[in-house]
């Protein structure tokens, strides 16, 4: 198998490279980054038959156009449903097309979603901290933020016709609107209102969104004496309020430790689908207790399985697929069929 390079012709902010996170160093102060919308990522792989912990393109709401210089190489676009065109042609993401040189790969926001994933058959040739290529963006350590002009270069580029084609869209890939939590840890450093205001108002996400969190419009939870905490260790999903009330969801780059109390914190299960809302999107939340809330994490998980292990499939050939359709038979006789 060749190599095949494709040029940067146009980048928004934010794309950049991602494999599954950088784990297991948070008590150095590094947090684990990897993808926004960690199903989303999984599934581009498995489309494609590559290990769930390659590298991938994370694109924003800025988009990506990519020009293929030379070399052939299947690719799949998945994550919020975002407008892919492909050699003057355009589809929805969550589909496995092929480049050839001279191709064009644009990829815009389309209907809904804030975050789409491009990963390639072969492997993405790109720096690595610490074991992973996972870009942490604020430092640009990892594989690092694309741009226009950049090149990039995919090893033993591999075109893969049986796994071409449009994908199943699941369920459990669309954005979240209501999201649950566990409260705490620091619910007793609130005024009493506020665990009532933050279950029972609207909330929205606000433009202030990046890999590092999102800031959230809606009412002021008031604090007590939360300000006078001690700093601790902080997590992707937590809650977390400043001393003028309002709430921020800590997400994929987020700050190791922080002073700030934490008021609750969404399931790991909800939160790819949060991160698919868009700036001015509503957010509601829902407490569920720890039991169920472990409950709730294992059926995800296991519905997660199912979903990547149906989209790993290969579809075939396009021989294979029209004689599963009978349509290279039925052409056949047709044809022999006297007039």
């Amino acid at each position: 198998m060749a190599d095949a390079r494709l040029t940067v012709r146009a980048c928004g902010p934010l794309v950049s490279v991602q494999d599954a996170g950088r784990f297991g160093m948070l008590r150095f102060g590094v947090p684990a980054s990897g993808p926004m919308d960690r199903f989303a990522h999984a599934a581009a792989h498995a489309a494609l038959g590559n290990a769930a912990d390659a590298a991938a393109i994370e694109i924003s709401l800025g988009g990506l156009e990519l020009a293929c210089e030379s070399g052939e190489l299947t690719c799949c676009i998945t994550g919020g449903e975002f407008r892919v065109v492909h050699a003057g042609m355009s589809t929805r993401s969550w589909c496995v097309r092929t480049l050839r040189a001279g191709d064009t790969l644009a990829v815009r926001p389309g209907a809904w979603g804030s975050w789409a994933y491009l990963a390639f058959a072969g492997a993405l040739d790109c720096k690595r901290w610490a074991g992973h290529a996972a870009t942490h963006a604020a430092s640009g350590l990892g594989g690092g933020l694309l741009a226009a002009g950049a090149t990039l270069v995919v090893r033993d580029a591999a075109v893969r016709e049986d796994r071409e084609g449009e994908l199943p869209l699941p369920e459990l890939a669309r954005p979240r609107a209501l999201a649950r939590v566990v409260l705490g840890p620091q619910t007793e450093r609130f005024e009493a209102d506020a665990v009532a205001a933050l279950l029972r108002e609207g909330f929205a996400l606000t433009p202030a969104y990046d890999r590092m969190g999102v800031r959230l419009a809606g009412p002021a939870l008031a604090l007590r004496d939360a300000l006078s905490i001690p700093s601790e260790a902080a997590l992707r999903g937590s809650l977390q309020v400043a001393g003028d009330g309002v709430a921020s969801l800590l997400l994929a780059d987020h700050q190791t430790t922080g002073g700030y109390p934490k008021i609750a914190t969404v399931l790991t299960c909800d939160l790819d689908g949060v991160t698919q809302l868009r700036p001015h999107d509503a957010l509601r939340f829902e407490a569920v207790q720890a039991g169920a809330a472990v409950a709730l994490a294992r059926a995800h998980t296991a519905a997660a399985r199912h979903a990547l292990a149906q989209i790993a499939q290969p579809r075939g050939s396009l021989h294979e697929r029209l004689m599963r359709e009978n349509l290279i038979s039925g052409v056949v006789a047709q044809a022999l069929r006297p007039w």
